[in-house]
C-alpha cells in the first residue's frame, strides 16, 4: 500500500506571534517551526496503517521554502520512507496549494492521501477536499481513525452525540483530526536513519493566489476585571451586571 501524507511547516503553537513591520506578515525572528499538529495525526495514522499491513510506502510531501526540509526530515525520522519538497512560496489560497499538490502526487498512484483536517496557522480546512476534487478521488474529512481492508477505507468521524462511520473505495483522500493515537516522537535510531532516506526537492510554479492579506492586527486588549463584592452578598449585584451590562442572562 502506498500512502502520501501532506504536511505543512507552521509556527509552534506555543510561540508568541508578532506582526512584521510590513503589517501583512508574521515576524519570523525567534519563532520555532514544527509540523502542523493535525498533519502529525495524519502521519501517525499512515505509519500505523503501514505497520498493520506489514509493508508499504509512506511518502511525506510539503510545499514551501528550503527550510521546510527540517519538518520533512522529522517526518522521515518518525518512520516515513521518502520525502518530497515542492519548493516554492506558500500561498494563503488553499486552491493554489491543492493544485500544486495534485500536479505533484498524481503520478505516484497512491492508494491513500492523508492530510491534517486543518493547518494550525490558517485554519481553512480547504486543501484536502480541493485536492480530492482535482484528483477525482472520494474524500472523507475530519476522521479520528481509519481502517483499510479489501481495497476500501473506513473512517470514524466524531460528531455531536455519537460517531459517524463512513467508507469508500480506494484510492481516496482523507483529512485527520485528533484521535486516540498520539503522534510518536522520533527515536535516535529514526533520526539517524532519516539522514539516509531520500528527500527530493522539486521547484514549482505556484498559481497566482486569489486571496491576499491586506492587514494583520492584534486582538483588542481585554478590559480589566471588576470585583463586585465578596461571598454570597455579591451575588445579586453580579446577577444584575450579567443581565444588564454583559447581557448574557
Amino acid at each position: 500500500m502506498k500512502i502520501i501524507v501532506c504536511i505543512k511547516r507552521v509556527p509552534d503553537t506555543e510561540s508568541r506571534i508578532r506582526i512584521a513591520e510590513d503589517g501583512i506578515s508574521v515576524d519570523a525572528s525567534g519563532i520555532k517551526y514544527i509540523i502542523s499538529p493535525y498533519d502529525e495525526y495524519a502521519l501517525e495514522m499512515a505509519l500505523r496503517l503501514k505497520e498493520k499491513a506489514g509493508e508499504g510506502d509512506v511518502l511525506v510531501v510539503g510545499v514551501g521554502a528550503a527550510a521546510s526540509t527540517e519538518q520533512l526530515r522529522t517526518g522521515l525520522a518518525m518512520g516515513a520512507d521518502r520525502a518530497l519538497l515542492l519548493s516554492g512560496a506558500v500561498e494563503l489560497d488553499g486552491l493554489a496549494t491543492a493544485k500544486v499538490l495534485a500536479a505533484a502526487v498524481s503520478s505516484e498512484k497512491a492508494d491513500l492521501i492523508l492530510l491534517g483536517a486543518k493547518a494550525a496557522d490558517t485554519d481553512q480546512q480547504q486543501v484536502g477536499p480541493m485536492l480530492a476534487e482535482l484528483l477525482g478521488s472520494p474524500c472523507i474529512t475530519v476522521a479520528a481513525s481509519l481502517e483499510v481492508e479489501n481495497g476500501a477505507v473506513t473512517a470514524h468521524r466524531e460528531i455531536e452525540g455519537g460517531v459517524e462511520i463512513v467508507d469508500t473505495a480506494l484510492p481516496a483522500v482523507v483529512t485527520l483530526t485528533k484521535g486516540e493515537h498520539e503522534p510518536r516522537y522520533p527515536s535516535l535510531k529514526g533520526i539517524m536513519a532519516a539522514k539516509k532516506k531520500p528527500l527530493e526537492e522539486r521547484p514549482i510554479d505556484v498559481p497566482a493566489a486569489r486571496i491576499l492579506v491586506k492587514e494583520l492586527t492584534y486582538p483588542p486588549e481585554r478590559p480589566p476585571g471588576r470585583i463586585v463584592g465578596k461571598g454570597a452578598d455579591a451575588v445579586p449585584e453580579l446577577v444584575r451586571l450579567l443581565h444588564e451590562e454583559a447581557k448574557v442572562l
